[in-house]
């Protein structure tokens, strides 16, 4: 028996597929989502390699301009005839600072504070607003110095393992000058200058002496207080022909 049109029609009908059903087109507020999180995303791979450029970059930078500038400075040493204490300030560098319990090797000190200085990896001695007294001139007075704690060189990172009686030494051409930690001021104001003073009355000292003080920012990764390390000349030593360094830097 033929089947009828009515059989015949549900039969096809039965028989087709199935069309796929359409996939929904995500909200407004799913779309903003996605986007936002690849924006925090982005945001966070970009603030870790600014991380990396100023603590681990600059320092490589700043080392081996500091290490060219360091060469220089001795090549000067070793080509000047000149013994006069002003020889020894000149715009390549004044000095060496050796400070064992900051594990920095030897720091250029260059004459100035600013980040034009400091950022080469060395420290600056003050010239406002106290000037420093250089030991070399022989006089009474406090030689300030400053350092950047972290980036570009970082070369007072380690201020804070100082202790009382660790030695601080300054090398120059023709003298060591051993200094011993007597204070240290953990945190004070980044306009507190005076702590500067030649007579450093707040480290203690109320008579004129010869003093070294170290200066950088604190707490770690911040510039807002500072940190301040007093010395006090114990001795000087000459340098002999084959810069043999005093007891306490062997």
């Amino acid at each position: 028996m033929a089947a009828t049109a009515d059989e015949t029609e549900e039969h096809t009908d039965a028989s087709e597929p199935v069309p796929a059903a359409r996939r929904r087109r995500p909200g407004r507020i799913a779309t903003a989502v996605s986007v936002f999180g690849e924006l925090l995303i982005t945001a966070g791979l970009l603030l870790a390699l600014f991380v990396v450029y100023s603590l681990w970059w600059t320092n490589v930078i700043a080392d081996r301009k500091a290490d060219k500038q360091a060469d220089k400075v001795r090549q000067h040493w070793a080509q000047s005839k000149d013994s006069g204490p002003g020889a020894l300030d000149t715009k390549d560098g004044i000095g060496f600072l050796h400070v064992p319990a900051m594990k920095n090797g030897e720091v250029l000190v260059e004459k100035g504070t600013g980040t034009d200085v400091l950022n080469d990896g060395v420290a600056g001695y003050y010239t406002d607003p106290a000037k420093a007294a250089l030991p070399m001139t022989g006089k009474d007075g406090n030689f300030t110095l400053a350092a950047h704690r972290d980036g570009h060189g970082a070369k007072f990172h380690n201020i804070d393992k100082l202790k009382k009686g660790d030695p601080i030494v300054f090398e120059t051409r023709d003298d060591w000058y051993v200094y011993k930690v007597y204070s240290i001021l953990p945190e004070t104001s980044k306009y507190n200058v005076k702590v500067l003073s030649q007579v450093p009355k707040e480290s203690g000292r109320t008579k004129p002496g010869h003093y070294i003080t170290l200066t950088t920012c604190t707490p770690v990764y911040t510039s807002e207080y500072r940190y301040v390390v007093w010395g006090e000349l114990v001795r000087v030593e000459k340098v002999n022909s084959e810069r043999t360094p005093p007891a306490e830097l062997r």
